[in-house]
């Protein structure tokens, strides 16, 4: 695996010749990019016998590939039902993102529903061990990674991601820096930037920044946390900053561009990294 930082879309890319995950590889490989998250936010509708053709398709183009899985995920529901499908949700996407040779799961972990966040992490803490020992049963190897998070009524601080990462095998998380940002109203600058990387290189290990993977978009927000994505010039997101703290600590792996503009953010970021 070549030690370096790939820029890629959340999704098929908007300019593909056809809505399908195989002509949105494609396209991303056409494009110059060097990543694709396939999106399986409204349910894992993706047979094995595709995933498998995706998969050689992305490997023929050299195109690396994550999955995220459904957002219907909440592994702190108070309905014992609602747990169990989320556990299976994940596992599902975690079998179809195998078949792809995907490299990681990208997830909502969980709601608090106004439990205190100590219980809560107990509660998801669980639920993940008992998910990644069926996944080790099963001999997948794929990681899944809990996603930082826009709201502050979700499950999904920096802290919770990286104690989870550290305590549980397989579990490694997914840095999504417009959910930072959104959610604290901070979270901006070079100084912080280079904070939070280096605060994940002392939990987690220099392997953590090698094989790093990262959310970007602009995005609006308001006391809440999270409003919407939007195009990264149309935000006050400090891409440029990000991007230079990314370089100065040589940091690898995957940046998946969730902007409106999919194809063009994720162009944008590639052309302004490259260009520092």
């Amino acid at each position: 695996m070549s030690e370096k930082l790939l820029f890629g879309t959340g999704g098929i890319p908007l300019s593909s010749r056809a809505p399908t995950t195989e002509s949105g590889v494609e396209r991303v490989a056409e494009l110059g990019l060097g990543c694709m998250e396939v999106q399986f936010v409204r349910g894992v509708k993706m047979s094995e016998e595709v995933a498998r053709r995706v998969g050689d398709v992305a490997k023929s183009k050299g195109v690396r590939l994550t999955a995220h899985a459904p957002y219907f995920i909440n592994l702190n529901s108070d309905d014992t039902a609602k747990v169990i499908a989320s556990k299976e949700r994940l596992i599902q996407t975690a079998r179809i993102a195998s078949y792809l040779g995907g490299e990681g799961v990208v997830f909502h972990a969980a709601f608090y529903l106004n439990a205190p966040p100590s219980a809560v992490y107990a509660t998801v803490k669980q639920a993940l061990e008992e998910t990644v020992k069926l996944l080790a049963a099963e001999s997948n190897r794929v990681l899944l990674r809990p996603e930082t998070t826009g709201k502050e009524s979700q499950f999904g601080t920096v802290e919770e991601l990286l104690n989870l990462s550290a305590e549980i095998e397989g579990i490694t998380p997914c840095i999504d820096f417009a959910h930072l940002h959104a959610r604290t109203g901070k979270s901006n600058s070079y100084e912080e930037f280079v904070a939070l990387l280096k605060l994940v290189e002392g939990r987690l290990g220099r392997q953590a920044l090698d094989h790093i993977h990262i959310h970007i978009a602009g995005v609006e927000y308001g006391k809440m946390g999270e409003i919407r994505h939007l195009n990264l010039n149309e935000s006050d997101l400090n891409y440029v900053e990000l991007l230079k703290a990314l370089k100065d600590l040589g940091v690898n792996g995957l940046v998946i561009c969730e902007s409106p503009n999919l194809e063009g953010d994720a162009l944008l970021l590639q052309d302004t990294y490259h260009s520092l």
